[in-house]
């Protein structure tokens, strides 16, 4: 059995579902593999909150077992928090290598992120450019974003209009399968 490490926050985590096990990303993808009868363990990494830095903090852990794939999702929190791009942008170069490292065949595919379009600075641009960048820069499969089709839309998100429900994240599993797919 191969493992998929879903790294992330709150959005992988499944923060509150009322089923996570079921509901969640991973939870959806392992639905899928099972489907398909691949021999794949989709694994629940994600921490609600965290950060870039928090990620890099609690990797090791999570590097202590076998990583085939390694889904990363992290970053948005950063942006809400005010942390400074150009240190969000190191710190997933930081996971991302490290992950490599331990792990010279894994393969890594990223989440990326957008900030709300209502916002225009140069700091939006900046913030998504971070994804695009790191993709390209290390020849990494990505979604350009994690939350296209739910994002701003009440009936796919929970009452905090911040994360999905657990209809929203099926659509998030249908745009994200096929990167992982590929992966597989």
């Amino acid at each position: 059995m191969k493992n998929i490490i879903f790294f992330g926050d709150s959005l992988t985590a499944g923060y509150g579902l009322v089923n996570v096990h079921n509901e969640s990303l991973p939870a959806l993808i392992q639905q899928k593999i099972e489907a398909l009868g691949l021999q794949y363990k989709a694994i629940n990494a994600g921490l609600s909150g965290d950060t870039t830095y928090g990620g890099l903090s609690r990797l090791d852990y999570w590097l202590s077992r076998p990583v085939d794939v390694f889904v990363l999702e992290l970053g948005l929190n950063d942006a809400i928090r005010g942390v400074p791009v150009s240190m969000t942008k190191q710190n997933l170069i930081q996971i991302i290598d490290r992950v490599k490292e331990k792990y010279p065949q894994v393969k890594i595919a990223l989440m990326g992120m957008q900030l709300p379009r209502f916002l225009t600075n140069s700091r939006v641009e900046a913030f998504s450019n971070i994804y695009r960048d790191l993709a390209h820069g290390h020849q990494l499969p990505f979604v350009p974003f994690y939350l296209e089709g739910v994002a701003g839309k009440r009936h796919l998100n929970l009452q905090d209009g911040l994360h999905p429900s657990a209809e929203g994240y099926k659509v998030i599993a249908e745009n994200v399968w096929p990167v992982i797919k590929s992966l597989l």
